[in-house]
């Protein structure tokens, strides 16, 4: 099977920053696209960035130019890089991955366990 394990959140001041990290393990043959999501309280979840397989980017209009996502294909990692944080951006944050397995038979996707984030203001 596949894992994914999440770090980096944590309390901050409006107008700081944090780094998020998704690390995937197991059972992968390919990882076809990584993205980020979050979900405040009483709120749907809503996808904040993803990565494809060839590196193209889309990010929701809310945190364009503050967020920036970035993989490391080697390590099976994604990161979100979080600068001018708003008390909006508030909420736990879940990695998600497009995971091919069995050398390519079986593909699904995956999250992780959440990580809050906290902007005071």
């Amino acid at each position: 099977q596949v894992q994914l394990v999440e770090s980096g959140g944590g309390s901050v001041q409006a107008g700081g920053s944090l780094r998020l990290s998704c690390a995937a393990s197991g059972d992968i043959f390919r990882i076809n696209a990584m993205s980020w999501h979050r979900q405040a309280p009483g709120k749907q979840r809503e996808l904040v960035a993803d990565i494809k397989n060839g590196g193209s980017t889309n990010y929701a209009d809310s945190v364009k130019g503050r967020f920036t996502i970035s993989r490391d294909s080697a390590q099976n990692t994604v990161y979100l890089q979080m600068n001018t944080l708003k008390p909006e951006d508030t909420a736990v944050y879940y990695c998600n991955a497009d995971i091919s397995r069995r050398g390519g038979l079986f593909r699904s996707n995956y999250w992780g366990q959440g990580t809050q984030v906290t902007v005071s203001s």
